[in-house]
C-alpha cells in the first residue's frame, strides 16, 4: 500500500471563528494550534500545511490558573548586551492580551518557514469585533472539532489536446460578378498652345534625322578614296641637326 501525500489541489481553506472569554490560555492554543496544523483532517501531513484560518475574538477575556498571572514571565531581548526584560503575565493580559495568545500558539507550532505559514492564518483580537465578515466563518466552541466533507470535487480541466474539427460545410455560391461600367474617355482638348509645341518637336526630330545623314556620307566617301578622315593634322617631322667637325 502507498503512503498517501495530499497535493495541492486536496487542500480546502475554510475559516473558524474561537470565542476565547473565559478561555484557559494553554486548552485555547492547543485547539488553534491544531485547526492551523490541519490535525483535524485525515490528510494531514507533517511536512505540509493543510490547515484552516482561525479568527479568535475577545481575547481580553482569557485567564490563567494556578496563580500563573503573577508566576508567569514573559521574556524579552533586544539584542544589545543588558537588553534582557521580563514581563509579568498581568501586566501583557491588560496591556496586550492578543499577543498573549499569539505568543502561546507560536510555542505550539513548528519553528520553521512551514510553522511561519500556519502562524500567518490566525487573526487574534481583544474585542468581540472583526473585519472578516466576508469570508463568513463558521463559529468554532472550544473541544469542538470541525466536520470534515471529504476532498473538494475536481474542477473539470480544460482540454489541452487537438480537439476534433467540425465537419466543413460547402461555402455558399458566390452571387455572379455585374457587368462593369463602360469606362469614359475624355477627349483631349486642342489648344494653340499644344499645336506650337507638336511642331517644334516635328522640326527638331528632322534636323536631327538630317544631321545623321551627313554624316553617314562623309564616312562614306572617305572609306571610298581611302584618305584618313580629316581630324587632326600629323606632326611635322623635325630635320635633323648636323654637328660642325672641330677643326684640327
Amino acid at each position: 500500500m502507498k503512503t498517501y501525500t495530499p497535493r495541492p489541489r486536496d487542500i480546502e481553506r475554510r475559516w473558524y471563528l474561537i470565542d476565547a472569554s473565559g478561555a484557559v490560555l494553554g486548552r485555547l492554543a492547543s485547539e488553534v494550534a491544531a485547526i492551523l496544523r490541519g490535525k483535524h483532517k485525515p490528510i494531514f501531513a507533517p511536512h505540509m500545511d493543510t490547515g484552516d484560518h482561525v479568527v479568535v475574538v475577545n481575547a481580553s477575556g482569557v485567564r490563567l490558573t494556578g496563580g500563573k498571572e503573577e508566576k508567569k514571565v514573559a521574556h524579552r531581548h533586544s539584542g544589545y548586551p543588558g537588553g534582557l526584560t521580563e514581563t509579568k503575565y498581568s501586566r501583557l493580559l491588560a496591556k496586550r492580551p492578543a499577543y498573549v495568545v499569539e505568543k502561546a500558539v507560536r510555542g505550539m507550532l513548528p519553528k520553521n518557514s512551514l510553522g511561519r505559514a500556519m502562524r500567518s492564518k490566525l487573526k487574534v483580537y481583544a474585542g468581540p469585533e472583526h473585519p472578516h465578515g466576508a469570508q463568513s466563518p463558521q463559529p468554532l466552541s472550544l473541544g469542538e472539532v470541525p466536520k470534515w466533507s471529504g476532498l473538494p470535487k475536481p474542477q473539470p480541466a480544460a482540454p489541452t489536446g487537438p480537439q476534433p474539427k467540425a465537419p466543413a460545410s460547402r461555402p455558399a455560391a458566390k452571387p455572379a460578378p455585374a457587368a462593369p461600367a463602360a469606362k469614359r474617355t475624355a477627349a483631349k482638348r486642342t489648344t494653340p498652345k499644344t499645336i506650337a509645341k507638336a511642331t517644334t518637336a516635328k522640326g527638331t526630330t528632322a534636323k536631327r534625322t538630317t544631321a545623321k545623314a551627313t554624316t553617314t556620307k562623309r564616312t562614306t566617301a572617305t572609306a571610298a578614296s581611302g584618305a584618313k578622315p580629316a581630324g587632326k593634322k600629323a606632326p611635322a617631322k623635325k630635320a635633323p641637326v648636323r654637328r660642325k667637325k672641330k677643326e684640327e
